[in-house]
């Protein structure tokens, strides 16, 4: 990517997309989202070619992501302009909310590896994957209350639905450390695993997801709309995805397989 924030690399149906300002502690500066809104520029562009079947979200060095970068010396100083002018049309509305949005609508699985802390912004990003793998020292931090902000990056809306709202206020009131192995027991991560470990499970789970069939983004898709969607609703959704994934390549190699008693050979198509 042009600043270097993020590095992308793509092998074996998986895009790995990596966090890359050690330094900052992976903080959302402006050009780490600038080279995010690239990056995923590429991932789309890859999955809907089906060259991309899995994207897989990691931090460099000793964190995941601690959320926005207050300290950031390459914001442009329009935006600090209208932060003292009170004018909040903000960094939210205009990059973190249409990425997240960017994120949710992906057509692949997604999985974060997740070491060091996760805050803020850092904690949204690692809980819109759809497996999240945690190193074992690892934690989350609802950081907003310790500097005067409230939640924002979605996560007023995905932790009560995942923790339920006595849980979710707590981690958002109190703002203190959830440490993996608690937020494995509150069901905020799949699988919780030796720091050293970490890369190896995070990248054979994103190559076991990317030689699945093109119906696990439909799946993905599913639960996410689900989420909001009412019980009549959900049902036709389900009768809309069925259909597609009825008529897909995958599901015709699927059936092939099964009936041949053999291994099935997914194209993502």
């Amino acid at each position: 990517m042009q600043h270097g924030k993020i590095t992308l690399a793509f092998a074996g149906g998986v895009a790995t997309m990596t966090l890359n300002d050690p330094g900052s502690l992976n903080a959302f500066g402006h050009k780490l989202r600038q080279d995010m809104s690239a990056a995923l520029d590429a991932v789309e562009a890859a999955a809907a070619k089906a060259e991309a079947r899995c994207l897989l979200i990691a931090g460099a060095g000793r964190a995941f992501c601690s959320g926005a970068n207050l300290n950031d010396p390459d914001r442009p100083e329009r935006n600090r302009e209208a932060e003292a002018r009170g004018d909040v049309e903000s960094d939210l509305e205009s990059w973190y909310n249409p990425t997240f949005l960017r994120l949710r609508a992906l057509e692949i699985p997604v999985v974060a590896a997740i070491n060091g802390v996760a805050a803020g912004a850092g904690m949204s990003l690692a809980l819109s994957a759809d497996i999240k793998l945690m190193a074992r020292s690892a934690y989350f931090l609802q950081a907003f209350a310790r500097i005067g902000l409230v939640p924002d990056c979605g996560s007023s809306w995905i932790l009560p639905r995942l923790v339920g709202v006595a849980r979710a206020l707590e981690l958002s009131l109190l703002a203190e450390r959830l440490p993996a192995e608690t937020a494995a027991a509150w069901g905020l991560v799949n699988r919780v695993v030796d720091d050293g470990d970490l890369a190896e499970a995070a990248r054979g789970m994103a190559a076991r997801l990317a030689t699945g069939p093109a119906s696990l983004g439909m799946i993905r898709r599913m639960y996410w709309e689900g989420l909001e969607n009412g019980y009549a609703d959900q049902l036709q959704l389900e009768a809309d995805l069925q259909k597609r994934a009825g008529q897909s390549a995958d599901f015709a190699e699927g059936v092939a397989a099964f009936r041949e008693k053999r291994e099935a050979k997914f194209s993502g198509r």
